[in-house]
């Protein structure tokens, strides 16, 4: 197979994309992750103090912290001055400890009430299997895990899916219960400050203040406070705590980019969008000591330099707005481009149906000729074989349509990478259920190893293509057909080709989709009305 042919290779599209391609990374991006534990926040909850604090160094074994201005550092849990220094005077802060950190697989089965995950938990104890509890205050209920196996190589996927699928026959567990890596630190921490002055200790998490409220964090610039802390692998985390709209400042321009999609109006929906997802999010990593990730995980988050005028307006003029279904905050879920029909939130994640992430056709949307016909149903997503489809359905979507190709090698080596284990030769790829907007339900891959089954987004992990580097790279979406490519004179199957589209899980607003409303004419609210079926945008602060 030629080089050329081992890299994703993008259909074009007309106008803009052409204009585009040559600024342009990977477009507009949305948040990865699953929609949030626990129960939605009430918009009349009045908890909210005004900030928002987030993970811009989630793990690290040393943390630089420093300013322009003068600044002054605290140790927070005796609540004393540690160091003050003057502008350029960075702190490097490390581990002095001699704590213990262990990190093992657990399985969430649950984050629920107290009263049902204490019941849950003895039910499995008494069948002798381990559990941990984990409250998390933010989402109003507490995880759940069963069971402990060490991580690679001590076990492997098959022994974790065979104890899984004991605890579902044992009512323990739900088919969507997933595994996650668990650290539990025990111990006595200090921290270590060091600085061109000298070195100091503090026995709590220390937090570094300016007189302008601009602080940098590893070299990087933020506005508010920084902070170091230990998080739950036992490693430290930088965080930046500051208000909330000046978060969403260095929000806008990673997620869609104002100087490449310079519609006010599409800006606005993806403030609103932003602003609505944070506020969902308070609290939802508290246990590493942050609410929310500066990555895809969650959102973007670039801090002061990313900050745009154009974005910073469409934050201001949209100040304190939320998206609301019931009185309650929604899941604001956004993704880059949905390749024509956005998705139902079951279809992609293992979570109930909830009525405003509902599945709509994104038609007419800038100059575009539609074929979403050909996505509504099982049978028809077949047609995304049509190179000529995406040709011209969308100006600026540059994920729009898509293809790639896998050697037999890679094949196998991505495959086995999923399966924990070789598993030889790739035989088939099948996908052996669909959602109405036609992306992928349940796929199979068989091997000389046995057949391995995943499901819904999951799919895009385990199906990863090797990006120009040569490193295995998540798939752009679930939306996508797939095709052994046989060779005509032996009938051996020697790679595989998929034809997709979008990029993203496809659930709620479609931010390309968005610039094209705008592009025609439409008001933010419309935009975020037609993306999020029967919400309010009411104003929550």
């Amino acid at each position: 197979m030629s080089a050329i042919r081992n890299k994703l290779r993008i259909l074009p599209a007309l106008v803009l994309a052409a204009a585009l391609a040559a600024c342009a990374d990977d477009g507009p991006l949305g948040p990865s992750a699953a929609p949030l534990e626990g129960n939605a926040r009430d918009v009349s909850a009045t908890a909210f103090n005004g900030s928002i604090r987030i993970g811009v160094v989630p793990a690290a074994a040393s943390v630089t912290l420093g300013s322009a201005a003068d600044w002054t550092l605290t140790d927070l849990t005796a609540n004393t001055t540690l160091l003050s220094g003057t502008g350029g005077v960075q702190a490097t802060v490390t581990l002095e400890t001699g704590s213990v950190s262990t990190s093992v697989y657990r399985l969430q089965v649950m984050c629920g009430s107290t009263s049902a995950v204490e019941s849950r938990a003895a039910a499995a104890q008494a069948l002798g299997h381990p559990t941990m509890l984990e409250p998390v205050p933010a989402a109003g209920c507490t995880r759940l895990y069963i069971g402990e196996f060490a991580p690679p190589p001590a076990s492997n996927f098959a022994a974790r899916t065979a104890y899984k699928n004991q605890l579902v026959a044992q009512n323990l567990a739900a088919a969507d219960a997933f595994w996650k890596v668990v650290t539990v630190t025990t111990g006595v921490t200090r921290y270590r400050v060091q600085t061109s002055a000298g070195t100091v200790t503090s026995t709590g998490p220390v937090r570094l203040t300016s007189s302008d409220e601009r602080v940098t964090i590893n070299g990087a610039a933020y506005r508010g406070t920084a902070e170091v802390r230990l998080n739950s692998a036992g490693t430290l985390a930088g965080i930046n705590q500051l208000p909330l709209e000046q978060y969403l400042y260095g929000v806008l321009p990673y997620e869609l980019s104002p100087a490449l999609w310079p519609e006010l109006e599409a800006q606005k929906a993806q403030a609103v969008a932003a602003r609505t997802y944070a506020l969902s999010g308070l609290g939802k990593r508290s246990s590493d000591g942050y609410d929310l990730l500066a990555t895809t995980a969650d959102q973007v988050y670039g801090g002061v330099a990313g900050e745009h005028p154009l974005s910073n307006q469409a934050v201001d003029e949209t100040a304190g707005i939320v998206a609301a279904y019931g009185g309650k905050l929604i899941q604001a879920l956004f993704h880059s481009t949905s390749g024509g029909w956005t998705a139902n939130n079951e279809d992609v994640y293992n979570s109930a149906a909830l009525p405003y992430l509902r599945g709509v056709i994104d038609h007419e949307r800038g100059n575009a000729q539609t074929v979403l016909d050909s996505l509504r149903n099982p049978v028809n997503p077949f047609r995304l074989r049509g190179k000529r489809n995406g040709d011209y359905e969308a100006d600026w979507a540059r994920y729009h349509r898509w293809t790639f190709e896998w050697s037999a090698a890679e094949i196998s080596r991505v495959i086995s990478d999923y399966a924990g284990q070789p598993v030889g030769r790739v035989l088939a790829i099948n996908v052996t259920e669909r959602s109405n907007s036609g992306r992928v339900l349940r796929i199979e891959y068989v091997t000389d190893a046995g057949t391995f089954v995943d499901t819904k987004d999951h799919v895009r992990g385990s199906l990863r293509y090797i990006n120009a580097s040569g490193a295995p790279t998540n798939l752009l979406s679930t939306l996508f057909v797939i095709d052994p490519v046989i060779n005509r004179k032996t009938g051996e199957v020697t790679g595989f080709e998929a034809y997709g589209g979008g990029f993203g899980h496809g659930v709620g607003l479609s931010q390309t989709g968005a610039v094209g409303m705008a592009a025609k004419g439409d008001g933010y609210e419309a935009i975020l009305h037609h993306y999020y079926q029967g919400i309010d945008l009411v104003r929550w602060y």
